[in-house]
């Protein structure tokens, strides 16, 4: 497995700062935030100008690029994050599934949505991931498995997110083996309670919530998943410096520690 850090946790910091500090905190890689509103990293309105400067940043802080968040299924938003994305050499772009929880025609046309991604993603050879999110159309692993069962593009994956499967009221350690034939990317983050967000920065470090992170990242080496598994942490956007780069060490001091646990290191 391949550990990096969306730089959503940096969002009130330049995208240089995100490089710096991720890679100090021990990671090999790097998720980049395309997030309107909670950073102003990878601008998709000019990407074409970023690219330099993201290669340059990747090569000096030896930083794979890992993946791309997006959460707009708006079709000119994907084929520019697709664009971007082939252009940097970056796998996976993860988008968010729209639509309301149990209405069933919400559910039906996010699958329609999701599928002209994946075709978006079939043009420029970039993978195109959903993750189920509270109060989203898709939400639960039943929800998950209809859109698997749906869209059957080789450019289509599950992003999967233990801190929304929680939510749903599922054991994550559990529910994720039933979606690993089509997972491509894993979001990780603690989180404490039942709540509809993943609460304060802070408590969505990994070690601090309620989530099982060590069985979850077991099942996840015994499937032999060998792809990116980032950290998502949300809501930091007027932290200082010091106060992102204390949550990115400690989520991979514990993200190590479990993948020394069970052997995967």
């Amino acid at each position: 497995m391949k550990l990096g850090a969306n730089s959503v946790l940096f969002g009130g910091h330049s995208m240089e700062d995100a490089f710096r500090c991720i890679a100090m905190a021990g990671y090999g890689g790097i998720e980049l935030s395309a997030i309107d509103g909670m950073s102003e990293h990878l601008v998709l309105d000019r990407w074409e100008e970023l690219v330099p400067a993201i290669r340059d940043l990747s090569g000096e802080y030896g930083l794979d690029l890992l993946a791309m968040e997006q959460p707009l299924r708006d079709p000119d938003v994907m084929d520019r994050a697709c664009r971007a994305a082939s252009a940097l050499g970056i796998p996976v772009v993860n988008c968010g599934p729209g639509g309301t929880s149990g209405d069933e025609e919400s559910l039906k046309s996010s699958i329609k949505s999701l599928s002209e991604m994946a075709k978006i993603g079939e043009e420029h050879g970039v993978t195109v991931c959903v993750k189920a999110h509270v109060g989203a159309s898709i939400y639960n692993t039943p929800t998950t498995l209809r859109v698997m069962e749906a869209i059957d593009s080789p450019a289509f994956g599950i992003d999967m997110d233990p801190s929304h499967i929680h939510r749903a009221e599922e054991k994550p350690a559990e529910a994720i083996a039933a979606v690993m034939s089509r997972v491509k990317h894993v979001h990780i983050r603690d989180c404490k309670g039942m709540q509809s967000g993943p609460g304060n920065p802070e408590d969505q470090a990994n070690g601090r919530g309620d989530i099982d992170l060590l069985g979850f990242i077991r099942v996840l080496h015994e499937h032999d998943y060998d792809g990116a598994l980032n950290l998502e942490v949300i809501g930091a956007k007027d932290y200082s410096l010091e106060r992102c780069c204390t949550i990115a060490a400690e989520s991979r001091g514990h993200m190590q520690a479990c993948l020394q646990a069970c052997g995967a290191r």
